[in-house]
């Protein structure tokens, strides 16, 4: 268990739900140190505390002297409103963590009061299972202590990755849409099976197994994609095969093309969510 500290989430979403279940399901914060607050929801608050054990209030409720660290897990375009609430009623001595996506640290910091910490993490929904990548990057603020405990807390939901702030688009290109490439590729290979007379549950097995089996390969072997690749692939076999059919309909260009269209997309949200919440 991690040294004992409050943990309070504003904003009870899925991503929230997703992270909350994974710091309980390890084992490492208990559930009556995880606070969860919403502006309106009432139902969803009633539905966490029943589920998880955490403790729930009203934002009017929450209380700001007992909290170590606080994760905005709202919608980003209530950013703005939270952090005007937030910033006369929290201390530099407590750390903000934001799982908002194209909010940047500086954009925060600006609203908070000066030296209060902000780290921005990206969790994926694999966090539910222990198995997210996430990315955090700090702010201006730095403390090596919470930032070490941040991580720490984030590892309770898969591996941590230490970038640079400009780096989160790529990363979620990469790693925040990447779930879903995944699932694009075993629709296409359990439909392949159904058509081939193979039963579906079964093929969807098959599918899962396979690419699971070829993650945990890349993870736990000290070779690279590329080497692995060659290695299962014999001259003239059957994976040749498969292989040559990728790059003649250009497989590899796609999945270059869908990390670039995600991360440029995560760009022009950022841009956009700029204008919203400047206009606001």
């Amino acid at each position: 268990m991690l040294k004992q500290k409050t943990i309070a989430f504003l904003g009870a979403g899925s991503m929230a739900e997703a992270m909350i279940s994974g710091m309980i399901q390890t084992e490492k914060v208990p559930a009556n140190q995880i606070i969860v607050t919403n502006k309106c929801n009432q139902d969803r608050l009633n539905m966490m505390k029943y589920k998880y054990g955490v403790r729930t209030v009203s934002l009017s409720d929450l209380p700001y002297e007992e909290v170590d660290f606080f994760i905005l897990a709202m919608k980003p375009k209530g950013a703005e409103e939270t952090l005007a609430t937030i910033k006369d009623l929290i201390s530099t001595n407590q750390v903000v963590i934001s799982v908002l996506a194209g909010i940047s640290t500086s954009y925060m910091e600006e609203r908070l009061n000066p030296g209060q910490e902000v780290i921005r993490v990206m969790p994926n929904t694999s966090s539910m299972i222990q198995e997210s990548a996430t990315a955090m990057s700090a702010g201006a603020n730095y403390d090596n202590n919470n930032a070490e405990f941040v991580q720490e807390l984030l590892e309770c939901m898969g591996k941590v990755y230490v970038i640079d702030e400009d780096q989160m688009d790529i990363f979620t290109g990469m790693a925040g849409s990447g779930p879903a490439y995944f699932y694009y590729l075993m629709e296409q290979m359990e439909n392949i099976g159904k058509v081939s007379g193979m039963d579906g549950e079964t093929a969807r097995k098959i599918a899962a197994q396979t690419l699971y089996g070829a993650a945990k390969m890349i993870m736990e072997k000290e070779e690279s994609p590329a080497d692995l690749r060659e290695k299962v692939t014999s001259p003239n076999g059957t994976t040749a095969a498969g292989l040559d059919a990728l790059k003649k309909y250009n497989g590899g260009e796609a999945i270059s093309q869908a990390v670039n269209h995600a991360a440029k997309r995560s760009k022009e949200i950022s841009k956009e969510l700029d204008q919203v919440l400047v206009s606001s």
